[in-house]
């Protein structure tokens, strides 16, 4: 059913009013997203403070939101496939803002931990939902690669604004971390109410929900991002038993698909060159960043004693992607494509955590920033053109899907470069600061290697498109694939 985001009347990049608004409502969604994560960062050691919180107590904070965003991600993504895109946005945004808004009332650890958790899981429904929308709201070329450039470059800002108004609110109160989301929330729930046209149910078909298939990939996923996420705290033993009980829940997994008449993940989708080569070069770019920033952190905090807004202000000069995703990215995309775009992107990411490498234990913030400010560039170039190719050519009614196996791939790559980077740390940390500054250097190898993998696994589709004897496409991470342009669009159900 169209719903008038017509391509005939209006220009090829043109979002339209209407286009428009519902671009607002999505970019603000994903925006309170990033600023959460990033306000409850600095408010960490407010909160262990005041709630007299062990350091593995409060490091199930982080640890509950990214089990609950990570584990029911699949979940969420084909949930929006079958039960409507619009519905379950707006239902789950609802949830977020309830639960964030608990948290800020938490007097106990525990309470906090499950007010996150319930949180995660809502992310969890509500992303890939919005997501979907856009790729079913916009036909597939300008129009949509802008709106998902924009939308990215939304999610990485409220990241780095995030730092700053974090520790600012901190500064009055940790417990203002949670409430000011509350606030946000209800404004975009309001618009969303208003700018989301509604749309019939989505036809199923007799088509059931895959149940089995359901338990068992969150399961699965719980065990996996659990395992890695406590890696660096844990035994060995527990590590291994932990992240193998997730892989034997993944295969019974796809055992289940494989015989399922209507299955939560058509397998025959992970046979799609660009969506897979997006999911691990984003996995690993996910990894990387999260490691990297983390060290840096510690660096600037731990070695230096810089003080959380100090802190805030020397990283927010990665959010100069949010400028750079909707201007400059959408030019790069339209001249040399998708494929050329991430590959140079992850590139200069590696340029830039190498230019850490030999870190010093008094470098002055002229030394770092050019480092950061590659950073913010190699988002800019990465992060929207893998959305995009992580949906490009997808099945209307597999959008849904495609976002949350994306975010996903995020989410653990998170979870995976944190825990990765951690233990190398704790492994290469000797006495004094000295010591400290060994366990730092050590641990920017890691992103610095997850981006030259990252740069490989996209060069297979640098070497796919010549082999085809064309030149990448615009819109994929690999050579000419067959698209079927559509006049009209519509907003998800």
């Amino acid at each position: 059913m169209s719903t008038g985001l017509s391509a005939r009347t209006e220009r090829p990049e043109s979002l339209g009013a209407r286009g428009w608004g519902v671009l607002l409502v999505l970019a603000g969604a994903i925006f309170l997203e990033g600023i959460d994560v990033a306000m409850l960062n600095v408010a960490l050691p407010a909160i262990r403070e005041d709630l007299a919180m062990s350091t593995g107590e409060l490091q199930w904070v982080m640890s509950a939101y990214v089990l609950g965003y990570g584990g029911f991600m699949l979940l969420g993504g084909r949930a929006a496939d079958l039960f409507g895109r619009r519905r379950m946005f707006v239902f789950w945004l609802a949830v977020f803002l309830a639960f964030s808004g608990l948290g800020g009332f938490a007097t106990e650890g525990w309470m906090l931990i499950v007010a996150r958790f319930v949180t995660g899981v809502a992310a969890a429904f509500m992303t890939p939902a919005g997501l979907s929308i856009i790729t079913t709201s916009f036909p597939e070329g300008p129009r949509r690669n802008k709106a998902l450039l924009i939308y990215s470059g939304t999610a990485a800002g409220g990241f780095s604004i995030g730092l700053v108004v974090g520790g600012l609110l901190t500064s009055a109160g940790w417990r203002w971390v949670f409430f000011a989301p509350v606030v946000l929330s209800a404004i975009i729930l309001a618009a969303a109410l208003i700018l989301l046209p509604k749309a019939a149910a989505p036809e199923r078909s007799g088509q059931s929900f895959d149940l089995l298939g359901g338990l068992t990939v969150t399961a699965a996923i719980i065990l996996i991002v659990l395992g890695v996420e406590r890696a660096a705290h844990a035994s060995a033993w527990a590590t291994a038993a932990t992240v193998g009980g997730g892989l034997v829940l993944l295969a019974v997994f796809a055992a289940v698909e494989r015989r399922a008449a209507d299955p939560l993940v058509r397998l025959g989708v992970l046979r799609n060159g660009n969506l897979l080569r997006a999911n691990i070069s984003g996995l690993l770019f996910s990894g990387g960043f999260f490691g990297f920033q983390f060290i840096v952190v510690l660096y600037l905090q731990e070695l230096r004693n810089w003080s959380t807004l100090e802190t805030s202000l020397a990283m927010v000069v990665i959010g100069l992607d949010a400028i750079l995703s909707p201007t400059l990215t959408p030019k790069l995309v339209d001249r040399f494509g998708n494929t050329k775009v991430v590959f140079v992107g992850l590139l200069t990411a590696a340029v830039a955590y190498g230019t850490f490498l030999p870190l010093g234990a008094d470098w002055s913030y002229l030394v770092m920033l050019p480092g950061l400010i590659l950073v913010g560039l190699a988002f800019a170039m990465v992060y929207g053109p893998l959305t995009i190719a992580a949906t490009d050519g997808i099945a209307e009614e597999e959008q849904g899907l495609a976002g949350g196996l994306l975010y996903t791939s995020l989410q653990f790559g998170a979870a995976l470069g944190l825990s990765t980077a951690t233990a190398v740390n704790i492994a290469a940390t000797g006495a004094g600061p000295g010591g400290l500054l060994d366990g730092y250097r050590a641990a920017l190898i890691v992103p610095f290697v997850a981006m030259l993998v990252a740069a490989a696994v996209t060069a297979t589709g640098l070497r796919s498109a010549k082999t085809a004897g064309a030149p990448a496409a615009p819109d994929g991470l690999a050579g000419p694939a067959d698209r079927t342009a559509r006049a009209d669009a519509s907003v998800g159900s």
